[in-house]
């Protein structure tokens, strides 16, 4: 059962510089994502914050998604990455924190939302598809990084999630 966020004392905002450390020990704590250096972590929150939302609890992050608008293709916000501390997950932050991210100013007049998934994360499938009934449109899954693209072992494949097009009004539908 989720717990009501609007008294849950977390706080979903932009990231400043000092939110990236944050964020790299969110994505240490979950041990499920790849662990990028904390380099990069300071550089979405300083760089990218306008593409990227933290979730804050007792002043200290408890969840993250990061993204960018990649140049080439403007209709295009792409999520890189949901990050959630283990003892908050299953209570629906990573649908709010997507939720959030959607309607950063780097997302404004975007009409499709793309992400990569891999096969085992159930969750993060379930969330996607959650996400695109709730903005009424589609949700296509296609190829994009096979396991062996990768040049670490073990890596699996990760699926190439498309959602839209969807209208910016669609955005009120999706629930804070």
């Amino acid at each position: 059962m989720s717990r009501p966020h609007h008294d849950d004392g977390i706080q979903i905002r932009t990231p400043a510089l000092a939110d990236g450390a944050g964020m790299w020990e969110v994505v240490k704590a979950a041990g499920t994502l790849d662990l990028n250096s904390s380099y990069l972590y300071l550089l979405l929150a300083r760089d990218f914050a306008d593409t990227c939302v933290v979730a804050e609890h007792e002043g200290r992050v408890v969840g993250f998604v990061t993204g960018y608008r990649p140049p080439q293709r403007p209709e295009v916000v792409f999520l890189w990455q949901v990050g959630i501390r283990p003892e908050m997950q299953g209570h629906g932050l990573g649908k709010r924190l997507v939720t959030a991210f959607l309607r950063q100013p780097g997302a404004d007049r975007a009409s499709i939302l793309e992400t990569t998934v891999t096969p085992s994360n159930e969750a993060s499938r379930a969330l996607f598809r959650a996400i695109a009934r709730e903005l009424d449109t589609e949700c296509r899954v296609e190829p994009c990084f096979r396991s062996d693209d990768f040049p670490d072992s073990g890596h699996e494949d990760e699926e190439l999630f498309v959602i839209g097009p969807y209208r910016p009004s669609a955005l009120n539908r999706l629930a804070n």
